[in-house]
């Protein structure tokens, strides 16, 4: 089974102990849960880690793989001027992908050495011990739902006929309008949007998923649905059991930790 591992990661910069200093003390169920996906990520042993983000290069109209031999991450934007961390790219599959994907999928190629936010986070805190995993970088777009969703079964079939074990990452916060004081502002819809899509989830709900009304995502002012639908395409026909390890929105914003148990 080449895919070993899948998970949904929040990729809040206060994850990081030396960005959230004494305000990761409000995040210890998420902090607790990376912890333990840590470990999980660990026992397999994977070849690749897959990392979809909702930031970085989002283009309208195609899917985008970051397609590097070395990547670098900083957290210089988050005031860390130390922290540097280095990885390496899995070219050879991602070639492999664009082969086989340019003419059923809208895929574009760039190679962009250093690695945004949304990948990096969740990559500083699962791969410690893991210093010769490999990475593809990809990162969704602006079509819709069922178009991420299609694109997920496609990854999923090229996994399956790789050599490679390996790891898919699902990098995105839920809604960011949890409460008065949220970065994005305040809606009543943001706790309707997190409750069902952890509801959803958890329920192997997928089709319900796909058909969530427009207008709630769009209130909900969220980033990591696209990157949950491309993992779900990935996992469509599998054998796999969801389990929720953590959800808490201490500052306004919906950050879930969920492994797929394969």
């Amino acid at each position: 089974m080449p895919i070993i591992f899948s998970a949904i990661t929040p990729h809040s910069p206060i994850l990081v102990p030396s960005i959230g200093k004494e305000n990761l003390s409000r995040l210890k169920a998420t902090e607790s849960a990376m912890e333990k996906l840590e470990e999980d990520l660990r026992a397999g042993d994977p070849d690749t880690i897959l990392v979809i983000s909702p930031h970085g290069l989002i283009q309208q109209d195609a899917f985008t793989i970051n397609l590097n031999p070395e990547f670098e991450a900083n957290f210089k934007e988050f005031g860390d001027f130390t922290t540097k961390l280095r990885f390496n790219g899995d070219v050879g599959l991602a070639y492999k992908i664009r082969e086989s994907l340019e003419t059923k999928a809208p895929l574009q190629l760039i190679s962009e050495p250093n690695l945004d936010y949304g990948s990096s986070i969740p990559l500083s805190l699962l791969t410690k011990k893991l210093p010769d995993v490999k990475i593809i970088p990809l990162h969704y777009c602006g079509l819709d739902l069922q178009a991420h969703f299609k694109f997920g079964q496609l990854l999923k079939r090229e996994f399956m006929v790789s050599k490679n074990k390996v790891a898919v990452i699902a990098s995105g916060d839920l809604s960011h309008k949890l409460s008065k004081d949220a970065p994005a502002g305040y809606s009543p819809k943001g706790k309707k949007f997190d409750k069902k899509i952890v509801d959803y989830l958890t329920k192997r709900k997928t089709a319900e998923l796909l058909e969530i009304d427009r207008q709630l995502i769009a209130e909900a002012g969220e980033c990591g649905l696209k990157s949950i639908v491309i993992l779900l395409g990935i996992l469509d026909g599998m054998n796999y059991e969801p389990k929720m390890l953590s959800y808490e929105a201490p500052f306004g914003v919906g950050y879930l930790v969920m492994n797929f148990k394969i």
